[in-house]
Order: C-alpha cells, then structure tokens, then sequence
C-alpha cells in the first residue's frame, strides 16, 4: 500500500493537525494536496476538495501508539482532535474512536505494553 487518501476543506489546518498527531513533518504540500511520508508504512496523502464531510468513514486510520493509550488519547485531544466514541474494556482492551478538525474518524488501540501486559 502506498498511501491512504484523506479528502479535506481546510488543507493547512488538517496537515498540521495531522503532522502533530503522528509527531511527522509534512513532507509535500501545495494549494491542492499534501503528504506526511513515513519510511515503513503507508503515507497520509490529504487533498482539498470543495465538499463538507457529510457521512461516517468508510475506511479509518489505527493508531497503535508507542506510549500508553490513555495519554495518546489526551495527547490527541490536547491537539484538536474529539472523542466519538469509547470503547474500552475494565480489561485494558478496546480503542477510542476519535475524529479529527473536519470529523474524519480514526481509533487508539492500546499500545504494544498494554497488549503485552494483558497477555501475561
């Protein structure tokens, strides 16, 4: 997979929330488009169209984040980002689903010590 494709209004302001969020630099970026590269996984590709988003995502982007869910969660919330939707467990499993400035949806799983310590 090369890239996910993410559509947006307010270019600027979704690749620099999107560069906080995964703590990237923006790599390209004109009037039209814009790209966070990462070296092992597909890049972020965001392209300004004309329509507002209207619906649920069809596809999301996962974070699985290095540092405990909890802080990423508020890391993420302190950078713009709302809280759809909790779905975590009394067991330390599930995700949050979190949506970004223009409401494109993505999750926080739990991070790999999380997912570790659980299967202790």
């Amino acid at each position: 997979m090369f890239n996910v494709a993410i559509d947006c209004n307010d270019l600027s302001a979704q690749i620099e929330f999107w560069s906080r969020v995964m703590e990237t630099p923006v790599a390209f970026s004109d009037d039209h488009e814009a790209v966070i590269e990462f070296p092992d996984g597909p890049n972020l590709f965001f392209q300004r169209v004309p329509e507002p988003k209207t619906v649920k995502n069809r596809v999301h982007v996962c974070l699985r984040p290095s540092r405990l869910r909890e802080l990423e969660v508020a890391r993420l919330v302190d950078v713009g980002a709302t809280v759809v939707s909790d779905h975590r467990t009394p067991d330390g499993a599930g995700w949050v689903v979190l949506a970004d400035p223009e409401g494109n949806e993505f999750c926080v799983l739990r991070s790999d010590a999380e997912r570790e310590a659980q299967q202790s």
